[in-house]
């Protein structure tokens, strides 16, 4: 079973050699793929052999690249993540309307709890009206309790003054944390086999990851948690490296305590399980602990 997360931040050749990822650089490093289960390269100073890249693919390890400010820009995604692709992406189609609004209610009412239990461990009194928002979400949330809980927590969070628009430390933060739990996404969507960029709820023509946005809003909170504890005044490498720490929190999921990365391919399995069966009962979500 995969686990690791493997950071390159300065210059040096990653090739592949007897089932080992090899990194030369000051040192030379050798990790076994079949540990890996995701690979950031943080420095633009890397170069990396194309047999290294195929069998990173073959391995499932979640590839992503940083640009010259360290911040996540692409990713490595396979053609076909599953041998019955075809199959999946069929069904995938003909995922009915109703279906779909079920799933996305189902999602919707968590994330809004998730961000209920945040408040109330700080104690924030906003936590009334993010549960008084349960209780009027309606079938696919068309009155929108989703976006007015999202105005309310991020106010109770950062100030009344704090925009997501606004260029700052803290969206830095919760960007490069959210764009962390979107490529956990991706891959398990490509690894069952299906599509990232025909959605349940996000379906913008220029975003090729909307099943993923649908996908990983529940999880949004465990990177708003992160952020409020470190409370960034710069965001620079020593920030980012203490977002990455949430890869290795532990939540519960499915009455076990899992790593975030193998709670995402639960979750995620289970949400395609109750789309195919027509049955929200199967979805699996995490409560987090700290």
């Amino acid at each position: 079973m995969s686990w690791r997360t493997i950071v390159v931040s300065s210059a040096s050749k990653l090739d592949y050699q007897l089932g080992f990822l090899v990194v030369r650089g000051e040192e030379t490093v050798k990790i076994h793929i079949n540990e890996i289960e995701m690979l950031i390269v943080e420095s633009t100073a890397v170069s990396l052999t194309a047999y290294l890249l195929n069998e990173l693919i073959r391995h499932k390890v979640k590839v992503i690249f940083c640009d010259e400010k360290r911040n996540p820009s692409s990713e490595l995604l396979p053609y076909y993540g599953s041998h019955d692709t075809s199959t999946k992406i069929r069904h995938q189609m003909e995922w009915r309307a109703e279906e779909k609004a079920a799933v996305w209610t189902e999602i919707v009412t968590e994330k809004i709890r998730q961000q209920a239990d945040l408040l109330a461990e700080l104690h924030k009194p906003e936590e009334a009206l993010l549960r008084k928002y349960l209780t009027e979400i309606s079938f696919g949330d068309e009155t929108n309790r989703e976006g007015h809980a999202a105005k309310v927590y991020f106010n109770a969070l950062f100030g009344k003054d704090f925009t997501r628009s606004e260029e700052c430390p803290v969206n830095a933060a919760l960007n490069y944390g959210y764009s962390i739990i979107l490529s956990l996404f991706t891959r398990e969507i490509t690894a069952n086999g299906y599509i990232t960029q025909i959605g349940m709820f996000h379906d913008n023509m220029f975003n090729p990851f909307n099943l993923a946005s649908d996908l990983m809003e529940p999880f949004r909170p465990i990177v708003d948690r992160m952020v409020i504890h470190i409370m960034p005044d710069v965001f620079e490498k020593d920030e980012k490296h203490k977002i990455l720490e949430l890869l290795n929190k532990e939540i519960h999921i499915n009455g076990h305590t899992e790593y975030l990365g193998n709670a995402v391919k639960i979750y995620t399995r289970s949400i395609f399980e109750a789309l195919n069966d027509k049955d929200v009962s199967l979805i699996k979500f995490y409560d987090y602990e700290l």
